[in-house]
């Protein structure tokens, strides 16, 4: 008789604890495989640390890395609610390139119809992102900011090769400033968009764990 190996397991890492809340709130059905979602602390060092130390785990050693949470649109057009699925996270430590952002593009769009989802570079920030500094970082050629997941992706990989992936949810857009965390313009609840997408990870764990052509 064969027997099958674990899957991998999957560890979701975000910010916030209202992000934090969000997904515990979504549950962990559907999931192939054990789901760990890991709150960080704000910022890059926060995330370094706190990712670093989950995955020195054996039980994380081969784990699936993704970071989710919130983030800044910094393109023309981009709402409250939107969601950025990155190409790639950029920080000045360097460059980490995301597996399955097509599954993850195609299986947004078919959990969130109606909601617009931009693919990119998401770069990475120590602090709120206002003014001249959004256009700034447009001009380098990424479409949204956030202050954790280039160094959650940065630090997963520098542990060991593993699939890495971030998917944010905007909040703040040049034309939708954000005041506080709370205010959402149009009625558009982050919380509810960040609750929604759990599946969506799910899916894309599920397909790292199908054999390779």
């Amino acid at each position: 008789m064969t027997v099958k190996p674990d899957p991998a397991p999957l560890l979701i890492a975000c910010a916030l604890g209202i992000e934090h809340l969000a997904l515990r709130s979504g549950g962990n059905g559907g999931a192939d495989g054990p789901v760990t979602v890991l709150r960080t602390g704000m910022g890059p060092r926060a995330a370094e640390r706190s990712v670093t130390r989950a995955l020195g785990d054996p039980a994380f050693a081969h784990a699936a890395v993704l970071a989710t949470g919130f983030c800044a649109g910094l393109a023309p057009g981009m709402h409250p609610g939107d969601l950025v699925v990155a190409e790639e996270t950029r920080d000045p430590r360097g460059t980490t390139p995301c597996e399955g952002t097509d599954l993850l593009v195609k299986e947004l769009v078919r959990v969130l119809p109606g909601r617009t989802v931009h693919t990119g570079p998401l770069t990475g920030s120590d602090h709120v992102i206002r003014g001249q500094e959004r256009s700034e970082l447009l001009a380098t050629g990424a479409i949204a900011v956030d202050m954790e997941s280039a160094a959650t992706l940065l630090s997963a990989v520098r542990t060991g090769p593993r699939p890495v992936a971030a998917v944010r949810v905007v909040v703040d857009a040049p034309e939708h400033e954000l005041v506080r965390i709370g205010t959402l313009r149009g009625g558009i609840s982050a919380f509810r968009v960040l609750r929604a997408v759990l599946p969506v990870f799910f899916e894309w764990h599920r397909s790292l764990l199908l054999p390779r052509r």
